[in-house]
């Protein structure tokens, strides 16, 4: 798949979610309706001479500008992501696209993070591990999701909430690097 069909069907699936949203009353959307997608960082630098907090390749970069591009009819009122630079800027294009500040979580805190998400009611992204991400989004419907191989670049979590009940969705994205 090259990557313009790549892109074609990443905003088919966006307008997909979009359409989603809009047939839902406008009350709902204010407070009962939201999502939470939730991301692990893109491919990072592991030949860093940072190995703590390595910046992303030439692919992970390629990876975060298509995460935007994925986003970009979906919408979003909050950002967040761990502190670490190869999270951040997995983060940083969809923020910027979406006029958004990153904001910061602790990934040691996952069951109060769950928290805020949830009684936050708000459409966010959240950018984080392959030790945290299925974790968080399991606390987030309830279920035991484990961590996952750190070779996995290719999950996107999508958590959508009405009153008090959610419903988890894995999608596997099609995105590879032409090296």
């Amino acid at each position: 798949m090259t990557k313009r069909h790549f892109t074609i069907v990443l905003a088919a699936l966006a307008l997909t979610v979009v359409l989603a949203f809009q047939v839902a009353p406008k009350t709902e959307q204010n407070g009962k309706l939201f999502t939470i997608y939730l991301v692990r960082h893109s491919e990072k630098d592991g030949a860093s001479a940072n190995p703590a907090d390595p910046p992303l390749t030439s692919c992970g970069e390629e990876r975060a500008e298509h995460l935007s591009t994925f986003l970009s009819e979906v919408p979003l009122d909050v950002v967040y992501s761990t502190d670490y630079t190869r999270t951040q800027n997995t983060a940083q294009p969809t923020a910027k696209s979406k006029e958004l500040e990153i904001q910061e979580y602790d990934a040691h805190e996952l069951e109060s993070f769950a928290k805020l998400l949830i009684d936050g009611k708000q459409d966010a992204l959240v950018v984080g591990h392959s030790n945290t991400t299925g974790v968080l989004a399991g606390l987030l419907v309830g279920e035991e999701i484990g961590v996952f191989d750190e070779s996995i670049y290719n999950r996107v979590y999508q958590v959508v909430v009405h009153k008090k009940c959610s419903r988890l969705h894995l999608f596997h994205t099609a995105f590879s690097c032409d090296d």
